[in-house]
């Protein structure tokens, strides 16, 4: 062992940890605020907001379900 903090695997949980833990829930609110009816401008559909928000669950859940394939099959 020749450092005592491995800086490689502690700047990847850094930066996974900060996608994950702030940009799914910020994703997510995303997708909330796209179905909020009081944001809706003049001139655009509704279907694109809804497409919008249903993309941004897609995502999230996405994400989700392979972090839990990844655990499952061992999580290395």
């Amino acid at each position: 062992m020749n450092t005592f903090v491995e800086w490689g695997a502690l700047a990847n949980i850094l930066v996974f940890g900060v996608l994950i833990g702030a940009g799914l829930p910020t994703l997510y609110a995303f997708g909330v605020r796209a179905l909020d009816s009081s944001t809706r401008a003049a001139g655009h559909t509704v279907t694109l907001y809804k497409a919008a928000a249903y993309s941004c669950f897609g995502v999230v859940v996405v994400v989700i379900l392979g972090a839990l394939a990844f655990i499952a099959a061992g999580g290395h």
